[in-house]
């Protein structure tokens, strides 16, 4: 019974979470295009932790989620032939989604700044000081993955004689499991993300009757509407994999092989959902902003192709007149 909910497992790891990889890529790297190509959104602090979010959801999706792709597919990851692979993708992985949260949370904190009436505490959205808090947020996530390089080793089975990628510190484990994975990059982000989202969008309700230019009035309307759906959906999609992993986590020690099975299967299940949260914002974005669709339309067809358009007409010409 327990191998139906593996081969289950492994088959919505294939068929759910290889269009997951494939859209997340996509919309991150369209994300990126259209946040750096306009200067509304260049000058934009909350944009700017948006855009390296973009940037980092890559990275997490790469190194996080399509190994596992890889191991539903052809049963290796790669993990167990290089230890050099087997450290810095753990490695690497918890940086890139610490660092994802982290500006996840930045920006709805910061959207919330920026709809203050206090304007001490708008003085604070501003691109140095968000550089700055996003040079210190790399620098911790680095200094946090450490231990994944120094406990993180090959270890041989030996009733199946196979190598496997495995933590040997039984206190990071437990660190990892119940500190890590139950609050840093679960519960905390949502909790904070939530709390500063709603009062974000109390705020933005009120900027009609105060005394704001139009432009900086629809800008943060746009950006508050972007980031609070992507609040909703990260409830829906981070808060049931952290909640089966502690699930999961208390309840190892049960030797009932049926049960560990569907604690297994629920947890691959939820695993595809919480990577959904680093794949979906570009989607959420447009869905929620109309002004979003109309700027992804300006960016793609009346810069980038155009431009494009432009440099293929210019050598034909240059030939014509030669």
């Amino acid at each position: 019974m327990s191998s139906t909910y593996t081969f289950a497992g492994k088959q919505v790891i294939i068929y759910c979470g290889i269009p997951v990889f494939a859209a997340g890529v996509l919309g991150c790297s369209l994300n990126m295009l259209v946040f750096l190509s306009l200067k509304t959104f260049r000058q934009s602090s909350c944009v700017f932790y948006l855009t390296v979010m973009s940037m980092v959801n890559i990275g997490t999706l790469f190194l996080g989620f399509f190994p596992r792709i890889m191991v539903s597919l052809f049963s290796t990851d790669g993990t167990e032939i290089s230890l050099f692979y087997c450290k810095a993708r753990l490695y690497f992985s918890q940086i890139f989604i610490g660092t994802s949260l982290s500006c996840y949370c930045l920006a709805t904190i910061d959207q919330y700044f920026a709809t203050c009436t206090r304007l001490q505490w708008q003085l604070w959205c501003n691109i140095k000081l968000a550089i700055r808090i996003i040079i210190i947020t790399v620098i911790i996530w680095i200094l946090h993955g450490i231990p994944y390089v120094v406990f993180y080793d090959h270890v041989v089975s030996s009733t199946t004689n196979q190598t496997t990628c495995l933590n040997t510190n039984y206190i990071f484990d437990r660190y990892r499991a119940f500190v890590t994975l139950l609050l840093l990059i679960g519960y905390f982000p949502i909790m904070i993300a939530a709390l500063f989202g709603s009062m974000a969008f109390r705020n933005v309700q009120q900027l009609a009757f105060r005394t704001v230019p139009l432009i900086r009035r629809e800008l943060d309307k746009q950006l508050t509407n972007m980031v609070l759906l992507q609040v909703l959906v990260s409830i829906f999609t981070l808060l049931p994999y952290t909640t089966v992993s502690a699930v999961a986590t208390s309840t190892s020690a049960i030797n009932d092989p049926v049960y560990q099975g569907k604690i297994q299967f629920a947890v691959t299940v939820t695993f595809v959902f919480y990577y959904i949260s680093f794949a979906s914002p570009f989607y959420i974005y447009f869905c929620a902003s109309g002004r979003f669709r109309r700027q992804l339309k300006y960016v793609l067809f009346d810069i980038h192709l155009s431009r494009i358009f432009q440099n293929q007409i210019e050598p034909q010409m240059t030939l014509n007149v030669q």
